[in-house]
C-alpha cells in the first residue's frame, strides 16, 4: 500500500507534494472532457457503438490524468495510464475490425498484440535522447503511420486521417518530451500543451473512425 501512495514529481510545474501543485496540468484536462462531450454527440444515434465506448473512455484519460497531477502519486498514475491504454486497445480493435474487415477474433487479437509490440519497442525508444522521457508512448505513433501507409490504396481517406493524427500525436509527445528540459525557461514547462493537442489527437480519431464508418464499404486493394 505504501508503494501505491509513494509521491512523483515528474514535471516541471510541480514544486512541492501539494494538491495544486499543477494547477495547469490539473485544468488542461479539460479539454479531454470537452473533447468527448463534442464527439459523444457527433456519433449519437449512428449505430457506432464503439464510438461511443472510445468517447467514455476518452473522458476517463481525463479524469484519470487529473487525478494524477493533482495526487501524484503511484495510484494515481496507474489511473492515468489504464484508460490510455483502454482506449488504444479499442481503436486497434476498431480500425482491425473495420478498417482492414478482419473478424472479430482476428481483430481482437491485433489489438492484444499491441501489449508486446509495446513493451519490446519501449526500451528501443527508451535508449534514444530525447524519446526516452516517452519511450512507453512513441510506439503508437509509429503503429498509426504504419497503418496509414497500408492503407493508402484501400482508403485513401482514412490513410490520410491516420497520417494527420499521427502527427498531431508526435507534436503533443514533444511538448511533453520537452517540459523539463525547458523548465527553467518556462515555469510552466510544456506537459499542458499534451493534454491538449492530445484531446484533439483522440477527438479526431474518433471522428475519423465515424466518417470511415458512414462512407460505407472501402475500396479493396
Amino acid at each position: 500500500m505504501d508503494g501505491l501512495l509513494h509521491q512523483i514529481d515528474g514535471y516541471c510545474e510541480r514544486v512541492d507534494p501539494s494538491y495544486w501543485a499543477e494547477p495547469i496540468n490539473a485544468v488542461t484536462n479539460a479539454a479531454f472532457v470537452l473533447a468527448a462531450w463534442v464527439m459523444w454527440r457527433r456519433v449519437q444515434g449512428q449505430g457506432l457503438a464503439l464510438a461511443e465506448a472510445m468517447c467514455g473512455l476518452l473522458a476517463l484519460i481525463g479524469l484519470g490524468s487529473f487525478l494524477f497531477h493533482t495526487h501524484a502519486q503511484v495510484w494515481a498514475a496507474i489511473a492515468d495510464v489504464l484508460p490510455i491504454v483502454g482506449f488504444s486497445l479499442l481503436y486497434i480493435y476498431a480500425a482491425n475490425r473495420h478498417f482492414w474487415g478482419w473478424p472479430v477474433w482476428g481483430a481482437g487479437l491485433g489489438a492484444l498484440a499491441y501489449l508486446p509490440y509495446t513493451a519490446l519497442l519501449t526500451p528501443v525508444f527508451a535508449g534514444v535522447p530525447f524519446f526516452g522521457i516517452s519511450s512507453f508512448y512513441w510506439p503508437l505513433p509509429l503503429l498509426i503511420f504504419a497503418y496509414a501507409v497500408l492503407l493508402r490504396r484501400r482508403a485513401p481517406a482514412t490513410a490520410r486521417g491516420l497520417a494527420l493524427g499521427a502527427g498531431i500525436l508526435c507534436l503533443s509527445l514533444t511538448a511533453r518530451s520537452l517540459d523539463m528540459t525547458l523548465c527553467a525557461r518556462l515555469p510552466l514547462g510544456t506537459h499542458f500543451l499534451w493534454h491538449i493537442l492530445n484531446a484533439v489527437m483522440l477527438g479526431w480519431m474518433i471522428e475519423l473512425y465515424r466518417r470511415h464508418m458512414l462512407a460505407g464499404p472501402v475500396r479493396q486493394g
